[in-house]
């Protein structure tokens, strides 16, 4: 039985090509070109993908940073950059205030806090006002009770911040917003006061020992009094904040009249007299004294007591 011939083509036989010669090859063999491809970088198994090796370097990586001379030369470089930068904001900030003379009144310690907390609260007792000098120079604070130091009116001022949100909590008012008024409204007062001061000197052309910052100092020794007359008002109601309020308006007036009147030096006029331009500011001082730090301290306490 034949089978169908549908789809079939009869095809002639190729022939079959002879075996390649050598020069004739397609491709070379590179089985023995490995150690080539070794040097050149290709992956070949048993070869070291992860860089050169410390022979290639010189050492290390990171101890060789360091002897590196560029490395040397980049970090001096930027040493003195930053020494340059410090520098030039030292001389800025002193163009304004004088870090060392900023360090004078902080120079304090517990012995001296405590003293001067209790000439500030009970100034009649005490006897001795004369600030002392060596050189030519005012003692520290901390060696020198009478000296004025920044310590006190600054711990004063945050802890009156402190205890006027816990007197505004206690009475249902507390806000972010009237706490920000009471800080603002006390720093006002202090940069209002110093400022009067020194236009008074100006004006009343009296030299005096008194810097600015003796004069902060001075004004920021009320907030120890508002402290208190805080703290009787919130216990005993409004009678012992009245009470507290007078007591520290005639103490704090007491204490300011008699460490000013040390170190206020008067004028003297074309005959070198200068008899009469003591009486008048020591009148003018005192006057202004007893009439603003009991207005001050009331306007910045009274809302705080109900």
């Amino acid at each position: 039985m034949d089978l169908p011939q549908q789809g079939y083509r009869a095809t002639k036989p190729r022939a079959r090509a002879p075996p390649p010669t050598a020069d004739s090859v397609l491709f070379d063999d590179t089985s023995s070109a490995a150690p080539a491809m070794n040097s050149q970088g290709y992956y070949t198994p048993g070869y070291n993908m992860a860089g050169p090796q410390n022979d290639m370097q010189g050492g290390a990586g990171p101890n060789n940073m360091f002897a590196d001379p560029m490395a040397n030369a980049a970090m001096m470089y930027g040493s003195s950059l930053a020494n340059t930068g410090k520098d030039m904001v030292n001389k800025e900030i002193s163009k304004f205030m004088s870090v060392n003379k900023l360090k004078y009144f902080f120079a304090v310690d517990t012995r001296y806090v405590l003293k001067k907390l209790m000439i500030l609260m009970f100034p009649y007792t005490h006897q001795d006002w004369e600030v002392r000098y060596h050189r030519d120079t005012p003692l520290p604070p901390r060696q020198d009770v009478n000296a004025p130091d920044l310590y006190i009116p600054t711990m004063a001022f945050i802890t009156y911040i402190l205890l006027a949100g816990m007197a505004l909590g206690i009475q249902k008012r507390f806000s972010p917003e009237v706490l920000g008024m009471c800080a603002s409204t006390a720093l006002v007062w202090v940069i209002i006061e110093v400022l009067v001061m020194l236009l008074s000197l100006y004006l009343l052309t009296v030299h005096s020992d008194l810097s600015t910052f003796d004069l902060i100092a001075y004004s920021g020794y009320k907030y120890v009094g508002m402290i208190f007359t805080v703290l009787c008002g919130l216990l005993f109601g409004s009678d012992g904040y009245y009470v507290a309020l007078a007591w520290c308006s005639c103490a704090l007036m007491f204490f300011l009249v008699r460490s000013l009147k040390m170190k206020i030096i008067p004028s003297t006029d074309s005959m070198g007299t200068g008899s009469s331009a003591k009486p008048q500011f020591r009148l003018y001082i005192t006057v202004v004294i007893a009439v603003f730090q009991p207005i001050i301290i009331y306007w910045l306490t009274s809302h705080l007591v109900r």
